[in-house]
């Protein structure tokens, strides 16, 4: 069975799955185009507009619209409408991926809580500064709807790793005492949105982040894959708990389209020793010891070993002891 059987949609983050800093991921593309399944792109990044991200996405080659991207903004906006009335004032910690989205529903940009905003709604942008913040925990003080775009702690710059959104939100948490609602990965908000302007009823989350993709997209009970290109790697995947287990691993998206191989499993009834194999690539597990008895031709058949291995053993990950090969895969 291949990953992409069934699924009417494929919602896709970006950094990490389609490019990496100004370029596509290999092969990327390609797969995309060539799935035969409509996509759509997800992303918690709020300093970007959809037709900016849609337009970066066009220019390696992919077919997107503006309406083909989903942005933690939008979700934002739909957990403001309940609580910002027409022509509402919104005191916004951002840029322009939240403001147009505003602009777009009619209501009011504020910066000051002086203006007597109807809700603060936070996310990050470049020029962010502790007026901002600053401004942000005075309005909330009088116990206004406070909405955050997603609590992504860091972010990926050309530079390295630097602060992101939930590290801001964090500093104003700490003045006004409580947290806000979030509308971005791993949280429902956008992959409701996802679902419901698409109608999908078999969509497929593809991510390179446990903690945001897969989590999210588990909890609405979406198919999930995740791809080798990106952040998390054979260690995180090895640890994953359970509801940041991907249902499928690929090293890269030319596996969409490709026979899933299913784990083996066999047990030595003698021993009560476990194998578990894909492709040339083995690992037993015997009690709570795992190791590596042999690599796969393919990093990515190892790595599935040993996940399954992991996953699906009595014992939590603390209480395990695993084989230094696996750790360093």
């Amino acid at each position: 069975m291949r990953p992409i059987d069934g699924i009417d949609l494929l919602l896709l983050d970006l950094d990490g799955v389609v490019y990496k800093g100004a370029h596509a991921i290999p092969h990327a593309v390609e797969a995309i185009n060539g799935s035969g399944v409509p996509a759509a792109y997800l992303t918690n990044n709020a300093a970007r507009t959809d037709t900016q991200v849609a337009d970066h996405l066009a220019s390696f080659g992919l077919a997107v619209r503006a309406s083909d991207v989903v942005t933690s903004p939008q979700a934002a906006m739909n957990l403001l409408a309940s609580h910002v009335p027409d022509a509402g004032r919104v005191l916004v910690v951002g840029g322009e991926g939240i403001t147009a989205e505003i602009a777009k529903r009619g209501w009011q940009v504020v910066r000051k809580a002086s203006e007597q905003p109807h809700a603060v709604v936070q996310g990050f942008a470049p020029h962010v500064s502790w007026t901002d913040l600053a401004e942000a925990s005075f309005a909330l003080q009088r116990g206004i709807p406070w909405v955050a775009t997603n609590m992504d702690w860091t972010m990926p710059v050309a530079e390295g790793i630097a602060p992101g959104n939930g590290t801001l939100v964090s500093a104003v948490h700490t003045a006004v005492g409580r947290m806000p609602e979030v509308a971005g990965k791993p949280e429902r908000p956008i992959f409701q949105l996802a679902k419901g302007r698409f109608g999908a009823s078999s969509p497929m989350m593809i991510g390179d982040r446990l903690d945001t993709d897969i989590e999210g997209a588990n909890k609405v009970k979406m198919k999930t894959l995740h791809v080798l290109t990106g952040i998390d790697q054979a260690r995180q995947l090895i640890a994953a708990p359970k509801m940041r287990r991907p249902d499928y691993i690929v090293q890269d998206l030319r596996e969409l389209g490709d026979d899933y191989e299913v784990p083996r499993e066999t047990l030595e009834k003698s021993t009560g020793n476990v194998f578990f194999e894909v492709g040339r690539a083995a690992v037993k597990r015997s009690g709570n010891r795992v190791e590596l008895l042999r690599a796969g031709e393919r990093h990515v058949d190892t790595v599935r070993a040993a996940c399954i291995a992991v996953w699906t053993s009595d014992f939590n990950i603390h209480g395990m002891h695993i084989g230094k090969e696996i750790l360093e895969l």
